[in-house]
């Protein structure tokens, strides 16, 4: 089933001029990451993903706040972690849900489009995890953070402790974690968290849908490549990331949407390409 088909009780979806536009759209519940939200997310980003529907993926929020983080019924339900029986199997079985979860915010990460969050209200807990796996993050002035589980007795597990010192001085991150005391859009934009903070939700919307049509105005191939060698380059070595790039470029580059850039220019107007091709399964 096409991804547009299914329906989704997390999120609402909008495609326009390239951009898929999410929402988490539970704002009575705060927008708490229950059990559909985790099957829902990386079901849509990797459908429009392997569709080639879009060339950027905005998620915003709906209500007062981003996202109170993870709901306890996730854990809570039974049926999902086992809290009686043999504790070897009780411990194999966690690991592999929070593996689970982990896998849901990667998507962001593993998709070709690149993917920018709109924050604001609370972004807390596991909504920390969530905003880190994009590429660039975005919020109103009232916004704010926390690292929450250590709070609440446990260590944060699904991306925070992982991404977040790839994106400011470890030092930093370490006292934001060890205390889970809160922290302001100012301070998150400061510290090189956000890339700009707005005044309202409003302009923030108006504002990162701006940033995302600039995105989609360039060849998708080219983009793609950028965030497969950022990516690439955050995990290995500078040595290691020049010969991966020759070898990408040796590969992918073709001068098909280079010449359409160059004729764009000289006749003043905007250059149209091609969408990078969908993912076809192997076997249908």
């Amino acid at each position: 089933m096409a991804i547009l088909e299914r329906k989704f009780t997390c999120f609402e979806i909008n495609i326009k001029d390239h951009i898929a536009h999410i929402q988490l759209s539970r704002p009575t519940e705060m927008n708490s990451m229950n059990k559909a939200f985790w099957k829902e997310l990386p079901l849509l980003v990797k459908g429009l993903d392997s569709e080639s529907l879009a060339r950027v993926i905005v998620i915003s929020s709906t209500g007062k706040h981003f996202s109170a983080g993870m709901d306890l019924s996730v854990f809570m339900s039974g049926d999902a972690v086992p809290m009686t029986g043999d504790p070897g199997r009780m411990a194999e079985n966690l690991r592999r849900v929070v593996m689970q979860l982990q896998a849901s915010l990667s998507s962001l990460e593993e998709s070709r489009i690149p993917v920018l969050v709109a924050i604001q209200g609370g972004c807390i807990g596991g909504a920390l995890d969530f905003v880190c796996a994009a590429d660039c993050r975005y919020a109103t002035e009232d916004a704010f953070f926390t690292i929450k589980e250590t709070e609440l007795g446990m260590t944060a597990d699904v991306g925070t402790l992982q991404r977040f010192p790839k994106l400011v001085p470890a030092g930093i991150v370490r006292e934001l974690a060890y205390t889970g005391r809160k922290f302001s859009a100012q301070e998150a934009k400061d510290i090189g968290l956000l890339n700009a903070v707005f005044p309202d939700h409003e302009s923030l919307i108006s504002g990162v849908l701006d940033v995302a049509k600039s995105i989609a105005k360039n060849s998708p191939l080219a983009v793609t490549g950028c965030k497969e060698m950022i990516n690439y380059s955050r995990d290995h070595s500078v040595e290691d990331s020049l010969k991966y790039m020759a070898t990408w470029q040796a590969g992918m580059f073709r001068p098909n949407d280079m010449m359409k850039s160059f004729a764009a220019k000289t006749q003043k107007k905007e250059a149209t390409f091609d969408e990078v091709w969908p993912k076809k399964p192997l076997f249908e």
